[in-house]
């Protein structure tokens, strides 16, 4: 497995020179850009500009993993759904053109005034519509576990089968819905782990059970990319050298467990 970075929090006011050049130098493998930050990788930048963006990762050694978007497809207002699915395809045409691997997306909410089944409807068939656009641009989408009550494991399951498409993934997000009440992620995992492509990892110290996930990663064959969701800190440089130490250390105590 590989240790990536989100921008979210830790990196929000990094731009992309800086960001490509700290993660480089400390270890971390990959990049998910989230929008509305400094580095500036939005729909409205110019062909040239896009070239640039490309260039810049090809030349390094860190992989631009991902785009992630805040596209979302609850919203019982057909304008704000449409304006949704709209954005998506900008950010599939954007992660084309400066190669990014995937877009992430999300549920964020089960509106209460609409039955539950008719939210995750709308939702799959939204995402079976941008995953078939995508998939003509090589671009993967990747649905975050996200939301209040959209977040939980059984809802994602549902959706995934409801959008029924082969470019369609996973994005595990860690949180504490994931975890019974043994302290256990294995049930809510293997729902969901043939279609797990990327995960989002935080506080590697907290009471999550990391060595468990990681070592189910493992025995699945994952072989991709765990992004770093973490909190911002003033000592930015020491705080990822620790953490790149940790995530190593608990993916080799998790190998024992297999």
């Amino acid at each position: 497995m590989k240790l990536g970075l989100v921008t979210y929090n830790l990196a929000f006011s990094w731009d992309l020179d800086t960001l490509i050049e700290k993660c480089g130098r400390l270890g971390f493998e990959g990049v998910e850009l989230r929008t509305t930050h400094k580095h500036g990788v939005e729909p409205s930048l110019t062909a040239k500009e896009r070239a640039e963006v490309k260039e810049k990762f090809a030349s390094a050694n860190v992989k631009l993993v991902g785009l992630g978007s805040t596209c979302e497809y609850h919203s019982p207002d057909p304008a704000v759904l449409k304006q949704n699915i709209e954005e998506t395809r900008k950010f599939i045409l954007l992660a084309h053109d400066v190669g990014a691997g995937g877009v992430k997306v999300r549920p964020n909410a089960l509106p209460p005034e609409v039955p539950r089944g008719k939210t995750l409807e709308q939702i799959g068939m939204a995402l079976r519509e941008v995953s078939s656009f995508a998939s003509g641009y090589g671009v993967k989408i990747r649905l975050e576990m996200h939301g209040k009550g959209s977040s939980e494991p059984v809802c994602i399951k549902e959706i995934v089968d409801i959008a029924d498409h082969p470019n369609l993934y996973v994005c595990w997000n860690s949180n504490k819905q994931d975890v019974d009440e043994t302290g256990s992620v294995r049930e809510n995992f293997n729902m969901l782990k043939d279609r797990v492509e990327i995960c989002h990892i935080n506080e590697l110290s907290s009471d999550y059970p990391w060595v468990q996930l990681f070592s189910m990663l493992q025995k699945a064959g994952f072989r991709g990319f765990c992004m770093a969701e973490a909190p911002a800190s003033q000592e930015t440089e020491r705080y990822m050298q620790n953490y790149k130490a940790l995530f190593n250390a608990l993916n080799l105590v998790a190998a024992t467990r297999i």
